[in-house]
């Protein structure tokens, strides 16, 4: 009689332990604080954040439009170029219009399926303009370090191919991540310091630490930040010995202004990057995470399409032709 009664109440709690866990596993929704303030303050980050997201699409889009419509463009690195183009038009979208709904929602909430669909989609886009950024630094050094093969090298059909292996691989790198991540349980609050939902502040609201999956995605993130900028740098060491051999002063000026934009990128996306994401982001102040994604995330994507279209003269006459601006040749 004791042995049953005590099977029966460990048959009970386990079944009770089961259910709690059950529960604390599936969060069905999570807040998001974003910029916390008074309503005058809200509505100030909403007319900017608008403001930034309507000229980063029209910056990105003009620049999409004059590589498909300019025959003149039609050459590898402006292929390069359109599709990273393309690319953030999608990566802002990505974040900036639910966050535009949350500074104007009075419940800031997101379902625990949108915040990962948002990470999902965030992370695999940026993990994709790692790969053009690196791609298109690979096509700037066969240019200029290899001229004569340059042709023969940078087919249509291999552009295509590396077209293709970005955005393949972009969206191939964090379905495990997204996976291990959401099985984990999030028993306390549900309440994510950010405006985005982030690997960092889903890791700190979990109830029990998790060091191995946020090791692997430390690795994952090392790799698709490090590869990709380890591969720019060596490209870019040669670019810089070949330009410095070219006898001709012009020679050298164009050189440098065509590989400049692309460095003025590489060097403002990377940066902000790797302090975000290569070091433990749990341990990151929010406040930091917040403009860091701020910066990479917005800002990026607003001042591309500025530098590849002030610092490059086919780009400039490309966007007139399309937008039905004339050309002056004087």
């Amino acid at each position: 009689m004791f042995i049953t009664i005590h099977s029966l109440i460990a048959s009970v709690s386990l079944t009770a332990l089961r259910s709690q866990n059950t529960t604390t596993h599936f969060v069905t929704e999570f807040v998001l604080l974003g910029f916390p303030g008074p309503r005058q303050m809200q509505n100030f980050f909403f007319s900017l954040i608008l403001v930034v997201y309507l000229l980063t699409l029209l910056g990105n889009g003009a620049i999409v439009c004059a590589v498909k419509w300019d025959k003149q463009l039609h050459t590898p690195m402006y292929l390069f170029l359109g599709n990273f183009a393309f690319l953030e038009m999608w990566y802002v979208s990505s974040t900036v219009p639910s966050m535009l709904a949350n500074i104007l929602s009075d419940t800031k909430t997101i379902s625990f399926t949108g915040c990962f669909l948002q990470f999902y989609f965030f992370c695999s886009l940026g993990t994709a303009e790692c790969f053009f950024l690196a791609v298109m630094a690979y096509d700037r050094y066969l240019a200029i370090c290899r001229p004569l093969h340059y042709p023969s090298i940078m087919t249509g059909k291999f552009c295509l191919i590396l077209v293709c292996v970005c955005w393949v691989s972009g969206f191939l790198c964090y379905p495990v991540p997204i996976v291990l991540i959401s099985q984990l349980s999030f028993c306390g609050p549900n309440i994510i310091d950010h405006f985005v939902c982030d690997p960092g502040p889903l890791f700190a609201l979990a109830c029990i630490p998790a060091p191995s999956t946020e090791l692997i995605c430390y690795i994952l993130n090392s790799m698709n930040i490090f590869g990709p900028f380890l591969f720019i740098l060596g490209s870019y060491t040669l670019v810089l010995r070949a330009v410095f051999r070219v006898p001709s002063g012009a020679g050298r000026t164009k050189a440098f202004s065509t590989c400049g934009s692309h460095l003025m990128v590489v060097s403002l996306f990377y940066g902000t990057l790797m302090v975000m994401y290569v070091g433990p982001t749990s341990e990151n102040p929010a406040v930091m995470q917040k403009i860091i994604t701020l910066v990479y995330s917005i800002v990026t994507p607003l001042l591309n399409p500025l530098i590849y279209s002030l610092r490059n003269k086919d780009m400039k006459d490309a966007l007139r032709r399309v937008l039905g601006l004339g050309i002056n040749h004087n």
